[in-house]
């Protein structure tokens, strides 16, 4: 009975030493997939054979058996890449996929994302990357993380100007010409200081130009007026004409920062193209510095339509489409998923796992210093280091090797024990 105990010590050895190869076999076949973890075999001891003897109470060891398959998630190298969809995640988080029609979470390292003709952000494998949507004003939309998708794949419509600024310094060296000023006249630069121009855009996305005049009027006072012009598309003028009176004031502090007259309205204008008239909010942003009169920013909240030219994902994992009128509009914004026992996972196949009760519910949220950060146009490479699984796949062998000469020899010894017949 001894014999062939030791016989099947050595059978459980060799089935041990052979799903251990079997883990180093796609360890190593796994070198070059992305976002692979590595795993390990730990074995253990089988202690079931108790003996008593005048010595007392004793235990024979039955072999050895697969304690668990432990895999290793520790942190894999980055390759850099072209694309503007490959992420890769820094920390111990996971990226949440969902199949289509299938309410099940799957969580994967492999970031390896693009864009698929319905515009929704996939892995290669077709399945929807999950994360929190952007509402039109591009505050992030409370609820449950869901598919990221760019909803605008066309042409993105116009948005006309509602509001523009001016940030501009006008020179407080500015006199009134020798003789007082004569009417405004836009064509007639000897009726004003200075100028300056900004395009903005109507309902339907055309583009015009209002340029904006300042006279100074009591340099002692430093108290301006100012006026503005329009051309409708016809290019007849649709604002102040000449020798029309001024739109406003615009007075300043004796330190030459604003005091009034910084915030004004006009309009309706009519651009006699079918679009809707434009109400017009103008900021003036201005100083009166001892230095030249200068435009320094001028800005305005309008654009034209765009054709969609890009999709990008950023640092904060948030995906950003860019159109051709140089619009960009936040889509969605990754989320990660972290858990207390990754170990506890079920590997799914194509780089993907599923929660169970051993690995808890993960902690989900937007990537940071807890569950991650997120590394643009890069790919986690595989853990696997080939070094220590040869070295592993050496001692396995050698183990499957003595393991093997234990049957052998038993076997000798059972001939030997059948001989005594003989």
């Amino acid at each position: 009975m001894g014999i062939q105990s030791a016989m099947y010590s050595g059978v459980s050895g060799l089935n041990t030493n052979s799903q251990a190869m079997s883990v180093i076999g796609n360890n190593l076949a796994n070198t070059n997939t992305i976002g692979f973890k590595g795993a390990r075999t730990i074995f253990s001891d089988l202690l079931s054979s108790n003996i008593y003897g005048s010595g007392g109470f004793s235990q024979v060891g039955r072999g050895v058996n697969i304690s668990v398959v432990d895999n290793i998630y520790s942190q894999g190298t980055f390759e850099s890449t072209n694309s503007a969809t490959d992420v890769a995640i820094e920390g111990e988080g996971f990226f949440l996929l969902k199949e289509p029609g299938n309410d099940t979470t799957f969580y994967s390292r492999a970031g390896a994302f693009r864009f698929d003709e319905d515009g929704y952000l996939v892995n290669p494998e077709g399945m929807h990357v999950q994360g929190k949507q952007f509402d039109e004003n591009g505050e992030l939309i409370a609820g449950d993380p869901g598919d990221i998708r760019v909803r605008a794949a066309g042409l993105v419509p116009a948005q006309a100007t509602t509001t523009m600024s001016f940030n501009t310094n006008l020179d407080a060296n500015s006199q009134i010409p020798d003789g007082g000023w004569q009417a405004w006249d836009p064509v007639d630069t000897t009726t004003y200081n200075y100028s300056a121009s900004t395009q903005i855009y109507d309902s339907l996305g055309e583009p015009h130009l209002v340029t904006a005049y300042w006279r100074i009027t009591d340099p002692a006072a430093n108290t301006w007026e100012w006026y503005w012009t329009a051309e409708d598309i016809n290019g007849d003028a649709v604002g102040l004409q000449a020798g029309a009176a001024a739109a406003g004031d615009i007075t300043f502090n004796t330190d030459g920062t604003l005091d009034q007259g910084g915030v004004a309205d006009i309009g309706p204008i009519d651009w006699g193209n079918g679009s809707d008239e434009s109400n017009l909010e103008i900021t003036f942003d201005t100083t009166q510095f001892d230095t030249e009169s200068v435009v320094i920013s001028q800005d305005q909240n309008g654009f034209g339509a765009g054709n969609l030219t890009n999709v990008a994902i950023d640092s904060d994992g948030i995906a950003i489409a860019t159109y051709s009128n140089g619009e960009q509009v936040k889509i969605g914004q990754l989320v990660l998923g972290k858990f207390t026992n990754p170990n506890g996972l079920e590997a799914a196949g194509a780089n993907l796992y599923i929660a169970t009760n051993n690995s808890g519910t993960p902690r989900v949220g937007l990537p940071g210093p807890e569950l991650g950060k997120i590394y643009t146009n890069s790919l986690e490479q595989s853990n696997v280091d080939l070094g220590q699984e040869f070295v592993k796949m050496i001692t396995v062998q050698r183990g499957f090797q003595a393991n093997s000469k234990i049957i052998s020899t038993v076997d000798e010894l059972l001939g030997e024990l059948i001989n005594l017949k003989r």
